[in-house]
């Protein structure tokens, strides 16, 4: 780690520069000796750094969701061409250019500021080694290591000897118990970021190997900064645990404000625009107006979730706009009432039993018309003028099979019974 961060010392001057700026406001207010003045310096600097890194963290949440968006594409681009993975590349390369996505606009934020730690780490590890360094003097440095939090030294390690610890003034319970306390809420905030990315910000209904491996990491990283955490001295834990804590929030006022469409979030998101709509009539704030204003741009290739929010918009008779605005609107008005009425005039399911007897009723019917146009017919076969030439006495005349009574089976006629003769 030292020579790691002997690499960043040419930003050890600006970084130790901002510290003793931020120690002189504070060292005014709580004591240039206390713990209060050196570790809030520590945060101010991270609050600085991070302000700073805003617009990276902006693109970094665009690339992500075109990332994701990205995943079914980039999945048939490397099932098509499995085999030539030269083309692979190249059509990876042009649905980036196409889509205007950098795959390392994600990792911006940690490679701006990674400078910046190890840097800070240089400066505690000097502090430690009783070594002047940047614009940290003599004086400056002995009031350094006389800066405790909740009884454990800055440049403290959970790994020091309790000679190393004890040439710093405290004991090596309170330093391990300090710095185990907060390797375990570092870890704990990386985990909960990772999850609420993962959970409420994610759409769903895409299942792609981009979410297999953001579950991985929800669990990989932090075992990593428990691991790595034990070698950072208190202050580098300061500046770490501040830096995760910033993220979560930041992340969290980004998820509520401008969610991934398809995702939770986004579900919860417009179910609060509803409601604020359905009280004051009106889109209110820009963000929000941009928002209803994506959705329409959208038309058919909405999602389940704007689609519910545009009709539930319906139902109150508005209708969203292009400008990102709701008007009333009488078509909308009528629509949601029309689909309704017509839900209530839906006729019920008959029974079983019903649709046996109009089912009987209707075979009855159609037997019913049948005999009454077959006398008809025997009728008109029997007014016609028969021959008067007598027949043979012993064979049946050849028209008394169709002179048969009414009801009788036609063909040969089943054999009656010995007992009936």
């Amino acid at each position: 780690m030292d020579t790691i961060a002997s690499l960043f010392s040419f930003i050890t001057y600006p970084v130790s520069w901002v510290i003793v700026q931020f120690h002189k406001l504070y060292g005014a207010i709580f004591g240039d000796d206390t713990g209060w003045a050196w570790g809030l310096s520590i945060v101010s600097l991270v609050v600085l750094i991070r302000i700073c890194l805003i617009p990276l963290f902006v693109k970094q949440i665009k690339s992500t969701r075109n990332m994701q968006v990205l995943q079914p594409k980039m999945k048939a681009i490397q099932e098509r061409y499995k085999s030539d993975k030269q083309r692979q590349s190249e059509e990876m390369m042009k649905l980036y250019k196409e889509t205007g996505t950098n795959p390392l606009s994600s990792c911006l934020p940690i490679l701006a500021q990674s400078p910046f730690f190890f840097a800070l780490y240089h400066v505690l590890s000097a502090i430690a080694s009783g070594k002047t360094i940047g614009v940290i003097n003599q004086p400056l440095l002995d009031s350094a290591r006389q800066a405790h939090i909740f009884g454990a030294p800055l440049a403290a390690k959970f790994t020091d000897s309790a000679s190393e610890v004890a040439a710093l003034g405290a004991s090596l319970t309170d330093v391990r118990v300090v710095t185990a306390v907060m390797i375990v809420m570092m870890s704990a905030s990386q985990f909960f970021t990772q999850r609420q990315l993962m959970t409420k910000n994610v759409d769903l209904t895409v299942k792609t190997p981009y979410m297999q491996q953001q579950k991985m990491l929800m669990y990989v990283f932090p075992l990593i900064f428990a691991v790595m955490g034990i070698n950072f001295p208190v202050g580098v834990l300061v500046y770490w645990l501040t830096t995760n804590v910033w993220t979560m929030g930041q992340q969290m006022y980004v998820i509520n404000q401008n969610p991934t469409p398809g995702s939770k979030a986004q579900d919860q998101y417009l179910g609060r625009l509803l409601k604020s709509v359905t009280a004051h009539g009106e889109v209110r704030g820009r963000t929000k107006r941009n928002t209803v204003k994506r959705i329409v741009s959208k038309g058919s290739d909405r999602n389940d979730i704007e689609r519910k929010f545009i009709v539930g918009l319906a139902k109150l008779g508005l209708a969203a706009q292009e400008d990102g605005t709701v008007t009333k609107s009488d078509t909308a008005v009528a629509e949601a009432e029309g689909g309704a009425a017509q839900k209530r005039q839906q006729p019920k399911r008959q029974t079983k039993a019903k649709r046996q007897s109009g089912a009987a009723q209707q075979g009855a019917a159609k037997e019913t018309d049948s005999t009454e146009s077959e006398p008809k017919t025997s009728l008109e076969k029997q007014d016609a003028p028969q021959d008067d030439k007598p027949k043979p006495a012993g064979k049946p005349a050849s028209g008394s099979s169709r002179q048969a009574k009414s009801g009788q089976r036609k063909g040969p006629q089943r054999p009656k019974h010995p007992s009936k003769k």
